[in-house]
């Protein structure tokens, strides 16, 4: 079982950026699509941002253009760079891989709130 733990939350003013990384505990990293979700205050879990194991991206409607995800195979390590931050972008963001079927295995997730 592959260990996640992200890193890089915290509190910042709309309009804000916040850079968050999430590092995994297995050199077979390279081999998974992994992503991003968040959970706001009340709501469910959504998906936020994935990128394949060739670089390959996907974003949810409410962050194209603002959030960018990549990721360095020979750090282990996924990252989700947020610009223009919003209010509505806080939330507890996770990191996932993708096993075959469904993401499988998630980090503890970290903080992020903005504030108006």
């Amino acid at each position: 079982q592959v260990q996640l733990v992200e890193s890089g939350g915290g509190l910042v003013q709309a309009g804000g950026s916040l850079r968050l990384s999430c590092a995994a505990s297995r050199r077979t990293f390279s081999s998974y699509r992994m992503g991003w979700f968040r959970q706001g205050p009340g709501k469910e879990r959504e998906f936020v941002a994935s990128i394949t194991t060739s670089g390959g991206t996907s974003y949810a409607d409410s962050v194209k253009g603002r959030f960018t995800i990549s990721r360095d195979n020979a750090k282990n390590t996924v990252y989700l760079q947020m610009d223009s931050l919003k209010p509505e972008d806080t939330a507890v963001y996770y990191c996932g891989r993708r096993g075959l079927y469904e993401y499988d295995s998630w980090g503890q997730g970290t903080q992020v709130t903005v504030s108006s």
